[in-house]
């Protein structure tokens, strides 16, 4: 059958989705394979629909009305949607494309009974689904009713649904076509769902199979609960059997009914425990196929299994790839560096090749595979220890697969002086929070330390901007190969490390024993305020320094009011009081335009190249508070700093032996106020080399793109570091596809959601908190800066986007070092992401703001606008009435 409209399902596989679609390319494919049966048909193909479609010129008309919609007017959307449609339903079939459906139906069988299922180019594929978005009928019946029926299918392309969806995923809808499978109905015993991994776990080990009576499309539309079997390693390890009391069948002359079961039977499994470890074998074997694990669609009838429809499950977390068959459990660096958005090639290869412990890539994550430091046990201790004062949750997660006892080997301790196994834990820099290896010695509390470490810092920067200057081609990438020993050469300088942890040990030193001998909860959050030398924290200080030039120049707040792109400074300086103002922005980005939201990714837009990204938080400082704020704001905290001091220290000494307590306590607060602040500033030194890098790299870019090697410079973020390398040093163009396949997966990577923690086989943990001291409803997190503040919550997503008065409380997913210039006009911090000595908590402690980290899905708890009050120093967030 070769004619231009219809094909057989045998003559098509999956590399047809653009005649076929999406669900006929997996349906030819499925024909295929050995041992499973696909009920017979054809399919309609989208040169089919791209005639009828020619027949209405009303329809380009139309979409270009639907694709200028806005994204929430839902009214246009409807109404142009239902206009498409009806177009498309009554536009006449030609009589040759009649004939050529007419004539397949004749070999098929002209009188039997059809399921006629929509099979769009953009359907069942690898990062989009689109289950369910366009139609499906059951049990047609005659040329006629089928004709009919396919007109419905093409038209269902523009339903609401799909509409939404495609806009969703980045799909243009006129990039998409409608083909259309029309295949012999079966009429099943039973039929169902099989997923060939755990679709809310993720563990690809265990298959779940959902099974009733009759039609599948009783549990697709939720007309019954479904039976469940767990299937794993070849048998039913779990089965809940529903009562099933109502079915879907067939009609004699065409159509579906929905029928009652009889009550003997209703709780009755559907399948037997037999029949389910074959069809999960028949899974397994459609899985293997297509590479990845498959959501499918089964009918059993008398003589076995029919297949009805393979497509991937696009919501399950990749895992890193590994050739070992061995298990291993994974911690999402992402968490630990308060960046959970996915990065590009290029992002995510520069940062494994600058990270001081190897680092493994999934959905645009990275991830640290602490198995060997799990395995054996004084450094499972001291692992959990480490990544439970960062996160609690990763640490509930790893404890979670510790308890199952079967899944991480059991290694013995290291020798005496040995490392613990597996290197340093989680974070790519001693700034993640955690020692890596063992115990440094101890250093003097002394400021000079802190001071030798940033010029050693600052030289190192210095010759590095000085000998790239003359590097390009492959020299640059020899250079910058070189330059990546040293950049992790400073990070591990061990005097870095040791003040590092100085400054975290006495903070949970003050905690611990304060809360010991005092009662006193978190003293270190107040004991720490306005610490010497943050160089975040500073960063936010004098961005209030600009907003004080501005604020007394009129003609300045209202050009940057209408600000729309990142070309506004030399505009700027043609407004009266522009220079000033100019010369304040800029005096700014030359000390902190290497930094951006996300910036571990060195691909995103720096403030330097995205200079409007800081507007909208300056004319928030320029409403919102007076000229001088920063001064007072900074000697406020540390006056409330050193009265705490005095507060703690005098009733140490009325205690017993509080002499020597207050005294320990002394050294600790001395120690943590000339440390603490450091912590900060390895994080700003890699941000710095990397702004470095970045300018080098998009420099070579531009002159590949000059070359015709790029189409265009952004293509360079797409490819892995080792991968634009190769491009220069062999002269020849990158691979188009391979960067059009990056972009599509990126895009792809956004909906997913990265765990925390991840096994091998795929399974993905998020942890608990397990706490019974929170009131009832109340959202529970990390306690991170002490304090209890009420206010209006602003769920902000996108730091350029935030409009925030005083008083507010911002809820967001993370907060890098980016986002410490909005933290000054807010009153309070709720984020998902972080924990104890995360960027975002050391600031909020910095500037005395009650925040709560960790809040699992706050954002989506949380509505913008609502009242809440934060607890900052139990942990725990109310949403009041």
């Amino acid at each position: 059958m070769n004619e231009q409209y219809v094909r057989d399902l045998h003559e098509v596989d999956e590399t047809q989705v653009a005649l076929v679609g999406g669900k006929g390319a997996h349906l030819g494919a499925l024909s295929r394979i050995e041992g499973v049966r696909v009920p017979g048909g054809f399919c309609v193909t989208t040169e089919a629909f791209r005639r009828i479609i020619a027949q209405a010129p009303s329809v380009g008309d139309l979409l270009d009305r639907l694709s200028h919609a806005k994204a929430d007017d839902r009214e246009a959307i409807r109404t142009i949607s239902a206009q498409i449609r009806r177009t498309i339903e009554e536009t006449a079939v030609p009589d040759d494309l009649a004939a050529a459906i007419t004539r397949a139906l004749a070999r098929s069988g002209e009188r039997a009974a059809y399921a006629v299922r929509s099979s769009a180019t953009a359907e069942d594929l690898p990062t989009a689904s689109f289950a369910g978005q366009q139609d499906t009928y059951l049990n047609v019946v005659g040329p006629a009713s089928i004709l009919r029926h396919i007109s419905r299918c093409w038209a269902s392309l523009f339903t609401e649904r799909a509409v939404t969806y495609r806009r969703r995923s980045g799909i243009d809808h006129r990039t998409v076509r409608m083909a259309v499978v029309v295949q012999r109905m079966v009429f099943p015993y039973a039929s169902g769902i099989l997923f060939t991994a755990d679709p809310l776990t993720g563990d690809r080990k265990s298959a779940t199979v959902d099974a009733g009576f009759g039609l599948g499309e009783a549990l697709v539309s939720g007309l019954v609960n479904p039976d469940v079997f767990t299937v794993r390693d070849g048998r039913v390890v779990a089965r809940t059997i529903a009562a099933k009391q109502r079915a879907l069948t067939t009609l004699p002359a065409g159509g579906t009914q929905e029928v009652e079961i009889d009550a003997q039977q209703q709780e009755q499994p559907a399948l037997t425990d037999a029949q389910a470890v074959r069809l999960v074998e028949l899974g397994r074997r459609i899985e293997a196929h297509f590479g990845h694990p498959q959501d499918i669609e089964w009918c059993l009838v008398d003589d076995g299994f029919r297949i009805v429809q393979s497509r991937p499950i696009t919501t399950l977390f990749p895992v890193p790839e590994r050739a070992d068959g061995e298990n291993h459990v994974y911690v999402s660096v992402g968490h630990g560096q308060m960046m959970t958005d996915p990065m590009k090639p290029l992002g995510y290869s520069m940062w494994q090749l600058t990270a001081m412990v190897a680092m493994h890539e999934a959905g645009g994550r990275l991830f640290v595979d602490v198995t060997p430091r799990l395995a054996a046990p004084a450094s499972r201790a001291a692992l959990l220890d480490a990544l439970g004062k960062g996160d609690p949750l990763v640490r509930d997660a790893l404890q979670t697969v510790l308890d199952r006892g079967d899944f991480v080997p059991s290694l013995p301790d290291p020798g005496p002086g040995g490392q613990p196994a597996g290197g340093p834990p989680p974070g790519g820099a001693p700034a993640g929070g955690v020692r890596p290896g063992g115990v440094p010695d101890p250093i003097a509390t002394d400021p000079a330390v802190v001071a030798e470490l940033i010029e050693r810092s600052r030289s190192s920067l210095a010759a590095l901007e000085r000998d790239i200057r003359t590097k390009s081609g492959p020299a640059l990438f020899d250079f910058l190969l070189e330059a990546f020993e040293e950049h992790k050469r400073v990070l591990s300088d061990p005097l870095s490390i040791q003040a590092i942890m100085a400054g975290m040990e006495a903070t949970w030193w003050l905690n611990d024993k304060l809360g010991e001998w005092l009662g006193e909860k978190n003293p270190a959050d107040t004991l720490t305020l306005s610490a010497p030398g943050n160089v975040t924290s500073e960063m936010g200080l004098a961005l209030l320094d600009v907003a004080d030039v501005i604020r007394p120049l009129p003609e300045v707040v209202a050009f940057l009011r209408g600000v729309r792109d990142d070309g506004f400074l030399d505009e700027l300086a043609k407004v009266a009081g522009g220079p000033e103002a100019r010369d304040a922005i800029e005096a700014y980005l030359d000390r902190y335009g290497m930094r951006c939201v996300g910036e571990i990714d060195i691909t995103r837009p720096r403030w330097r190249e995205h200079p409007s990204a800081l507007v909208p938080v300056i004319l928030d400082h320029v409403r919102n508070l007076e000229p001088g704020a920063a001064g007072r704001r900074f000697e406020l905290g540390r006056q409330k700093a050193r009265q705490k001091e005095q507060d703690v220290l005098s009733r140490l000494r009325a205690l017993p032996d509080g002499d020597r307590k207050a005294d320990e306590t002394k050294r600790m607060i001395d120690r943590v106020r000339t440390f603490i602040g450091y912590r900060e500033y390895p994080k700003y030194g890699i941000i710095s080399r990397y702004s470095v890098y970045k300018q080098a790299l998009t420099a070579e870019a531009e002159r590949l793109v000059r070359a015709g090697a790029l189409a265009e410079r952004e293509d360079a973020f797409y490819l892995t570091f080792q991968e634009l390398h190769d491009v220069v040093r062999s002269n020849r163009p990158a691979d188009a596809r391979l960067v059009r396949q990056r972009k599509e997966a990126f895009r792809a990577h956004h909906a997913l959601t990265p765990p925390r923690v991840l096994t091998s086989d795929g399974e993905a943990l998020t942890g608990a908190y397990r706490r019974d001291d929170v009131p009832a409803g109340a959202l529970v997190g990390v306690p991170v800066s002490a304090g209890t503040v009420e206010g209006r919550a602003r769920v902000v997503l996108d730091m350029a986007e935030a409009d925030l008065e005083a008083g507010d409380i911002l809820v967001t997913a993370f907060t890098d070092p980016s986002w410490s210039p909005l933290f000054l006009g807010i009153a309070g911090l709720v984020t998902e992401v972080g924990g104890l000595m995360t960027h975002g908590a050391v600031i909020a402690r910095e500037y005395g703001l009650p925040a709560v980290v960790g809040v699992e899905r706050a954002t989506r708890l949380i509505r913008d606008g609502q009242r809440i009050r934060v607890h900052g120093t139990d942990g725990y967030v109310e949403i009041l009435p």
